[in-house]
């Protein structure tokens, strides 16, 4: 068998950019399923019905479809449905925080619903307002329950955004299956990408453990 690995070398920039798509996409991704969570975590806690209905049925659905059939679904059908034809980046960024959107209001969801009520009743005994117990009480415990599951969701979702890579987002894992076809190398190709995946995620997986450490919370 005779391997050529400069051939990662070669295409060096081109692997860069897909590191900075799938960077991007992975920020992105946070920075819109963050608050798209806590707001579908609200409507789950709603009590007006139809709201916590809707809360429940978007984290229902989404949560457990394929996140591969997502993608595709916005990439083939959502343009057919609003008549609006988005760049593969764009579309693969909707699919993604669609989906992790459910994940994340069900963890902040748990997060907040962990802390016992007799601290919420003690806070108002001691005359706090709802609003004062939530943000003095509630809130600071359950950041502290849910960082660290969030963190790890984060690593989840490094490794998931190169499903994007089948609509042709130019993501580390499009780039380097590209770079496979052009030059017919295949193992050398397919080891420098997961060597390049785990060099990335492996720091924030160890990250992850130290915050499990740091801010974990045993009953």
């Amino acid at each position: 068998m005779n391997l050529d690995w400069t051939v990662a070398w070669q295409y060096r920039f081109m692997l860069a950019e897909g590191v900075l798509v799938t960077v991007l996409l992975t920020v992105f991704t946070m920075a819109i399923a963050v608050p798209g969570g806590i707001v579908v975590m609200l409507a789950r806690q709603s009590r007006f019905a139809p709201l916590r209905m809707a809360g429940t049925a978007y984290v229902e659905f989404f949560r457990n479809l394929p996140l591969i059939l997502l993608v595709y679904w916005a990439f083939y059908v959502l343009p057919m449905i609003v008549d609006i034809q988005l760049s593969p980046f764009a579309t693969g960024l909707v699919a993604l925080c669609l989906n992790v959107s459910a994940y994340n209001a069900e963890t902040f969801r748990a997060g907040v619903n962990s802390i016992r009520r007799g601290q919420h009743n003690a806070g108002l005994a001691l005359g706090m307002s709802q609003w004062q117990v939530m943000g003095r009480i509630v809130l600071p415990q359950a950041v502290r329950r849910i960082l660290p599951v969030l963190a790890s969701t984060w690593v989840s979702l490094f490794k998931d955004t190169s499903l994007v890579s089948v609509i042709a987002v130019g993501d580390l894992a499009h780039n380097a299956l590209q770079i496979r076809s052009q030059t017919f190398r295949v193992l050398e190709m397919l080891t420098v990408m997961a060597a390049i995946y785990w060099c990335l995620g492996y720091p924030q997986a160890k990250l992850v453990d130290w915050m499990h450490r740091r801010f974990g919370v045993s009953e």
